[in-house]
């Protein structure tokens, strides 16, 4: 992807309850650093949750040929190896993606352009998908999520991280590009340089023979950020998981911390640091979420956060299977129609809301120019589980 403009950051020494909690949990959960960094850790499966905006160099290499590992299904295809595909003159994309990855999702249109004009000239691209939580490894909800996005190429579910392993990886998205002899020739990791592998796909079809002089190139490298963002909010965690990490600590208030699977009663005093969130009302803090923990009347409880963003997602799964809204506000009130999300839509009260219907990314805010405000997030369910958050600085998109 293209390179992120992070703010410095000073890490300010966390209380000690903080500290003796992350101890406590050290065997239950390790986390990225919320993509602050190239080189976060890695889980047990192989993993870096906060590796999501990273880009890392693009690079041609030679080394030991790959293989697709233990893949859990197939989508959009009959089983393939890498091997067979390179022995019937195909040159072979390998991408790893997650399909609530915000980073993958900007790649898309640029998949879809290329497997458009190369797939009858000997192009196949494989989407390896890697998940990133729990839900991404159900079939329905990958199946669904091709649909959506209108994704007609190979998929391989990766659900055990083993061809993730196989390849060393360390990133989503990530783009392997192998040629005639069966090697990877070129890398690149994140977002952009869309014009650049999209030069390497053609060098890499034309050793194979084929000839790709007809077809125009592509003509957007990178996308274009807004001009005024000189920072923005990094991707922020709900389950402590990740929270518990050293790094990490999404969390504003000291309470999350106490312990695991509970259900704390929070309040809030409106004073929000940047990059963490902040709760009023009982939320039960689990493994990969921050879950609300009651139905109410009215949507009295909410998580809230100040942004440095031109837009703004979050990724849901629902705790059952009832459909509810979430009530969307920036800098107390109702969203303009000009800042909503693709996702939001407005109710007879004139509020800005968003309906969750299934597990994935939605899109909140989408604001005309870069800006720093108060996003707040209420619902009345008990259902309303936040994953993550996702935020972007580009002049438009998610």
């Amino acid at each position: 992807m293209r390179s992120k403009v992070f703010e410095p950051m000073l890490r300010s020494i966390p209380p000690l309850s903080v500290l003796l909690a992350a101890l406590a949990v050290l065997g239950m959960a390790c986390a990225g650093d919320g993509g602050q960094s190239d080189a976060a850790p890695t889980t047990s499966a192989g993993a870096t949750p906060g590796a999501t905006a990273t880009k890392g160099p693009s690079s041609k290499q030679s080394g030991p040929k790959l293989e697709l590992e233990g893949i859990t299904a197939w989508l959009n295809t009959e089983p393939v190896t890498i091997e067979d595909l390179v022995a019937a003159n195909r040159v072979v994309l390998v991408d790893f993606w997650t399909y609530t990855c915000v980073n993958c999702l900007r790649t898309l249109p640029f998949l879809r352009e290329w497997h458009a004009k190369y797939k009858d000239l000997g192009l196949t691209i494989v989407g390896v998908h890697t998940p990133e939580f729990e839900f991404e490894k159900v079939k329905a909800n990958v199946e669904k999520a091709l649909s959506e996005h209108e994704i007609g190429w190979a998929v391989a579910q990766d659900n055990d991280y083993r061809t993730w392993n196989a390849f060393g990886n360390r990133y989503w998205p990530a783009k392997y590009l192998i040629g005639k002899d069966g090697e990877v020739r070129y890398t690149h990791f994140g977002e952009g340089a869309y014009v650049e592998t999209e030069k390497e796909i053609r060098a890499a079809l034309a050793d194979f023979g084929y000839n790709v002089d007809s077809v125009p190139i592509g003509a957007v490298n990178e996308q274009i950020r807004d001009g005024k963002a000189t920072t923005v909010t990094r991707e922020i965690y709900g389950g402590y998981e990740r929270n518990f990490d050293f790094f990490g600590q999404y969390a504003g208030q000291d309470e999350y911390y106490g312990s695991p699977d509970k259900v704390i009663e929070y309040k809030d005093d409106g004073s929000y640091a940047h990059n963490k969130f902040y709760l009023s009302g009982p939320w039960r803090n689990e493994k990969e979420a921050i879950v609300h923990a009651r139905d109410t009347a009215e949507p009295e409880d909410y998580i809230a956060l100040t942004i440095a963003a031109t837009s703004a997602n979050v990724v849901i799964d629902p705790q059952g299977p009832e459909p509810f809204d979430v009530i969307v506000e920036l800098d107390g009130k109702p969203l303009a129609r000009e800042q909503a999300g693709v996702d939001v839509n407005f109710d007879g009260k004139g509020r800005s809301v968003v309906r969750v219907s299934g597990a994935r990314l939605y899109s909140l805010v989408q604001l005309p120019e870069f800006g720093i405000h108060t996003l707040k997030l209420s619902s009345t369910s008990k259902n309303f589980g936040v994953f993550a958050f996702t935020f972007g600085v580009y002049e438009s998109g998610i």
